[in-house]
């Protein structure tokens, strides 16, 4: 899921780097955005801006990339559990 989330930023000519998308990645297993009420669309969206856009002028840019990619989403699923073996084959 996330990495056509990464390469819809690419398209969107955002600077997104593999090593930063790694740091999301990282951040989403230990569980940054986890609290009492959960993980939401507008944590990740928080979290995910800051570990991929380091210039302030892009934004807006990551915002439109984001809203087309996560239209109508509300809630994201736990991405920290293991995914079943029978999925994978």
């Amino acid at each position: 899921m996330l990495n056509d989330f990464f390469y819809t930023l690419r398209a969107a000519k955002l600077p997104v780097s593999v090593k930063e998308y790694l740091t999301l990645l990282e951040a989403l297993k230990l569980g940054v955005i986890d609290d009492e009420d959960g993980p939401s669309i507008d944590k990740f969206y928080v979290l995910a801006r800051a570990a991929l856009v380091k210039d302030e002028a892009l934004y807006d840019r990551y915002d439109r990339a984001f809203a087309a990619y996560f239209k109508g989403v509300e809630k994201i699923a736990d991405l920290t559990q293991e995914v079943p073996l029978d999925w994978l084959k």
